[in-house]
């Protein structure tokens, strides 16, 4: 049985997750304008556009927008009407953001926030429940991301969080540090009685839950 590889990464890449010209302009222009390259890959870009239409989303919040990338996957997820608040810390990366959506003909369903991201959810909740929260910054704020996400998010709401695997350093035994407060994070979702949860496995992994009725 073959394992999961690059090859079979491109096969999915090119049979459901084809960029169009504005995801590529904003990958290759996210470095050139002096931001890191960072970018989640193609087929998990997909993959969040395929939660948001799975969830038939209206309300989506993603804390950590980089250059708008993977945001412009999940609001072309989003269902007719639908908004994506998308929160970013750097004045410098959200500037950029923008262009891209707007480039990307969304900036009427974008709303970029700049500030701590703690701060603003907490602004935020009123606006709840919420139908979909992406979690991809940084990994020593997850468990406080992940608990704001559970708390504001609908019954059958998703919330998705990226790096699951620390670039393959989550098998490592002697992991330390962020990977080691990544593995926390991972099993702490796993056993999780308010959610079914497990690891999307493509690219660096995305930990996926679901809300349930306790």
């Amino acid at each position: 049985m073959p394992t999961y590889n690059d090859p079979l990464s491109e096969y999915i890449t090119q049979h459901f997750a084809r960029e169009d010209r504005a995801l590529i302009n904003t990958r290759q222009q996210t470095p050139e304008k002096g931001l890191p390259a960072i970018n989640i890959k193609a087929e998990e870009g997909r993959f969040l556009q395929f939660l948001a239409a799975a969830a038939q989303a209206k309300k989506a919040v993603e804390i950590g927008t980089l250059g708008g990338y993977s945001g412009i996957w999940i609001a072309r997820g989003l269902a007719p009407g639908g908004k994506l608040i998308t929160i970013e810390k750097s004045a410098k990366h959200a500037g950029v953001a923008r262009e891209h959506f707007e480039a990307a003909g969304l900036a009427g369903r974008v709303e970029v926030v700049v500030g701590d991201a703690h701060q603003v959810l907490e602004n935020l909740a009123p606006q709840g429940p919420f139908d979909l929260v992406f979690i991809d910054a940084e990994k020593s704020g997850y468990d406080a991301y992940y608990d704001w996400a559970v708390e504001n998010v609908r019954t059958g709401g998703i919330i998705a969080a990226h790096n699951a695997f620390r670039s393959g350093n989550i098998l490592d035994p002697n992991i330390n540090g962020d990977v080691r407060t990544t593995d926390n994070f991972n099993r702490r979702v796993a056993f999780d009685p308010r959610v079914i949860s497990t690891i999307f496995p493509a690219g660096d992994g995305t930990l996926i839950a679901v809300k349930i009725d306790r």
